[in-house]
């Protein structure tokens, strides 16, 4: 991929996380932002920039840069560019693991994405278990169905989960599932940070087993990789990334599925830039979805999974026509 468009994508999320700061209920102008940052200016701007919007703006990148780079390393080991985290139900996995790890009392946020991680493991297995008894996991569409066929009864067991919680409960459960930064904190944030590097790293480091196994599982063998073992350890890594980033904001659908195509449409080929690329991009684009959802209809706040949404469905549709 050129160096400009690292550049592009470097200078629209540091553009779109200045206008986070600065756009919301309260209106910040630049140099008091600037300020702020700085520690200085009056306690009230501090508060707004420094605990309250700063922390949102970074969980919204971590959150874009996971979902990003767990979509693009799950269409490279399965060979199927519809593939991502929302579509295959993973993310619906991962809401109900985390609603019962908060029912057991780990809403800790160190502990939250273990239990996210449990219910997205276990969505994975039953996505590809449906797709590959119906005929197998390499036709695009099969794939999608078998996702969203588990997602509708992830989202059945949540509700199920939530009928006797009190009506506050269901109420912020509910937002959740439609995917918000509007509650981040620092120490989530860190955690995030930790799982998303962590995670990030597996999967850029094996970017070279990710190059054979997108050529199909006879050639990836040919070129001495242990197919079952590198596609388990891609496939674990990445739905542990996007169970930490439903753990942090909810349940937010196609991120994964259109920053990887936009990637490869600037020349990112190989998986380790594609990878990267995606992550800056997912970044990008969060960030950016947040900002409208907190200014396109004040004093109401839109749902971040319902703006990403309306990105993502009129691509996939497109995606969809071109894998006829």
């Amino acid at each position: 991929m050129r160096l400009r468009y690292w550049i592009a994508g470097a200078v629209a999320l540091a553009l779109l996380a200045i206008a986070g700061v600065a756009l919301g209920a309260v209106t910040l102008p630049v140099g008091a932002v600037w300020a702020a940052l700085r520690g200085a200016g009056d306690p009230t701007t501090l508060v707004i920039v420094r605990d309250l919007r700063l922390p949102r703006v970074a969980l919204a990148a971590l959150v874009g840069a996971g979902l990003g780079t767990s979509g693009a390393a799950l269409q490279g080991a399965l060979r199927n560019p519809l593939a991502e985290p929302y579509l295959l139900g993973v993310s619906g996995g991962a809401a109900v693991g985390a609603v019962i790890a908060t029912g057991a009392g780990l809403s800790i946020a160190a502990a939250l994405p273990i239990g996210a991680f449990g219910g997205a493991v276990a969505a994975a297995a039953a996505v590809l278990g449906v797709a590959r008894a119906a005929g197998g996991i390499g036709d695009a569409r099969l794939l999608v169905m078998a996702g969203v066929v588990v997602g509708a009864f992830a989202n059945a067991a949540v509700m199920i989960l939530l009928a006797a919680a009190p009506a506050d409960t269901v109420r912020n459960a509910l937002w959740w599932m439609m995917g918000s930064a509007s509650d981040a904190r620092w120490p989530a944030v860190r955690w995030l940070a930790l799982y998303a590097l962590v995670s990030g790293t597996v999967l850029v480091a094996g970017a070279r087993d990710l190059d054979a196994l997108a050529l199909g599982a006879d050639p990836a063998a040919a070129l001495g990789v242990d197919v079952d073992r590198a596609s388990r350890r891609v496939f674990v890594t990445a739905t542990l990334l996007a169970a930490a980033t439903v753990s942090a904001a909810g349940l937010v659908g196609f991120v994964g599925l259109v920053v990887p195509h936009l990637a490869r449409a600037c020349g990112a080929r190989a998986h380790r830039p594609l990878l990267l690329a995606a992550g800056l991009f997912g970044a990008a684009l969060l960030v950016g979805a947040d900002v409208v959802a907190r200014v396109a209809h004040p004093p109401v706040e839109l749902p971040l999974g319902a703006v990403t949404a309306m990105i993502g469905v009129p691509f996939f549709l497109w995606r969809l026509r071109a894998t006829r």
